[in-house]
């Protein structure tokens, strides 16, 4: 089942008698997930499964919800924010997708985006946390995707909410797109709701009511992503306004293409046709040339990708297609001042390091 019309079933978007006996399979299938993620969480609060400390701080950056919430923004936000303020960090992520020895996807995204900060690749959380303080002298790893791996004990934990999809219809995979239930946010020591601007204010109101109700006292902060660079795949770079009133043809492989494709409207472009891949999808030659093939066929003036996209299909693009290949650079913008959320973790780094907070 691809992405798109997973997705489209367990919305409740796609009507007709096979999406509807889809959904009763699928939330059959949830209960004996939704039972072992509420039963390790158990395991983990009562300490009967053991969490293990590294010699740093670790932050997390996760979310409750499978696809794109907008972590990896975030990431490479507070990393850059932490690396301001003169604070040493280091990135651990899983590479999920990456064959040993390489970088793909994220964590390519994430060295390219943070220079000054190293990138640590390594499924065993723990392990990968000890050599970014023993390696690289981290004071703040900042842990990706990290809400769920409750093996390494963290100082911080940040949950992620896309505005658009904020609790995965409610329901937890297979049938919703809920890695664990809602009330995990208890755990939280911060959400940041993201893609604020693609939602209404009667929708981020009810988003931030479920959030008090499950912890009173949560600081919520809201972001938008914003898109300041259209590059060409040869380097070329303009503004992401030069694209406005550009017939589009956009192609990408990310957790929440739809939320992609209305930044890309949002810009002024006119979007001609669309291809989307499954999240991490691998690009193959044929699929550049199927899309180049697309693109010209309803006379596309750009085909259009995101960054991440970009990193996996890069050396893949032709060197004289006729149609420019085109990514966005985004950066996430807070609309609420995040310096309480800094302010906290450089008070963590002085109270591990037995100096006074100021």
């Amino acid at each position: 089942m691809n992405e798109p019309f997973y997705r489209s079933v367990v919305s409740g978007a796609a009507a007709g008698w096979k999406p509807s006996a889809m959904r009763v399979l699928l939330r059959g299938l949830s209960v004996p997930y939704g039972g072992m993620i509420r039963m390790r969480n158990l395991l983990y609060d009562g300490r009967v499964l053991p969490s293990h400390s590294a010699e740093t701080v670790v932050v997390s950056i996760g979310n409750l919800t499978t696809g794109g919430t907008g972590k990896t923004p975030l990431v490479i936000w507070l990393a850059n924010a932490l690396t301001r303020k003169g604070i040493r960090c280091a990135i651990l992520t899983r590479g999920y997708k990456t064959r040993a020895g390489s970088l793909s996807d994220e964590p390519a995204l994430l060295a390219k985006a943070c220079e000054e900060t190293p990138v640590v690749v390594n499924p065993d959380r723990t392990a990968g946390a000890r050599k970014a303080a023993a390696v690289h002298h981290a004071q703040v790893v900042i842990l990706d995707d990290g809400f769920q791996h409750r093996r390494l004990r963290r100082d911080m934990d940040i949950v992620a909410i896309d505005a658009t999809c904020p609790f995965g219809y409610g329901r937890m995979l297979p049938a919703g797109l809920l890695r664990e239930p809602v009330g995990s946010l208890r755990r939280a020591d911060a959400v940041v709701i993201t893609r604020f601007d693609q939602a209404g204010e009667e929708q981020i109101a009810q988003i931030e009511t479920r959030i008090h109700q499950i912890r009173a006292e949560m600081p919520v902060y809201r972001a938008v992503h914003r898109h300041t660079e259209a590059r060409t795949f040869h380097g070329q770079r303009s503004t992401a306004g030069d694209l406005r009133g550009k017939k589009v043809f956009v192609f990408c492989g990310i957790g929440n293409p739809s939320a992609f494709v209305r930044s890309v409207e949002s810009l002024g472009c006119r979007v001609a046709g669309k291809q989307v891949f499954d999240d991490h999808h691998a690009y193959t030659q044929q699929d550049l040339e199927t899309i180049l093939g697309r693109a010209g066929q309803l006379g596309a003036e750009v085909v259009l990708t995101t960054e991440k996209d970009w990193v996996k299909a890069a050396l893949l693009a032709a060197e004289k297609s006729e149609i420019p290949l085109v990514y966005l650079t985004m950066e996430l913008e807070f609309l609420t001042c995040p310096d309480t959320m800094t302010d906290k973790i450089e008070r963590l780094v002085l109270s591990k390091s037995g100096k006074e907070s100021p």
